[in-house]
């Protein structure tokens, strides 16, 4: 499956972005979907997953409130709204893909497969 990130930019501390990850290929509804994000200088983070069905979903403490991930299996496309964006936020977001069952192992980024090409959110103070 390809993956194609679409949504970043600059926004200002407490505003909004939604973030896009589009898939193609075969059976997408099969897949965990997850985003990572990956600051200057930093290790690549766990943002969120969300589950095949999407009735299951994982935020860290970081993040939680304040983001919403989504997916439109129709559409083969998975969402990140990010409300109350911080300077920390700041950061190129990845959308990737797992064949793995939705469990503790989603905030493991090797547990993916697939991995979109990146979108950069700026958050300017």
């Amino acid at each position: 499956v390809q993956l194609q990130a679409s949504g970043g930019g600059l926004v200002q501390a407490g505003g909004s972005l939604r973030l896009s990850c589009a898939a193609s290929g075969h059976s997408f509804s099969r897949y965990v979907m997850g985003w990572f994000r990956q600051a200057p200088g930093k290790e690549r983070e766990f943002v969120t997953a969300v589950s095949w069905s999407g009735g299951s979903t994982y935020y860290p403490d970081s993040v939680k409130g304040r983001f919403t991930i989504s997916r439109d299996n129709a559409k083969n496309t998975v969402y990140l709204q990010m409300n109350s964006l911080k300077p920390e936020d700041t950061a190129v977001y990845y959308c990737a893909a797992s064949h793995r069952s939705f469990g503790r192992a989603v905030v493991v980024d090797s547990e993916y497969e697939y991995w979109g090409q990146g979108t950069l959110v700026t958050v300017s103070s």
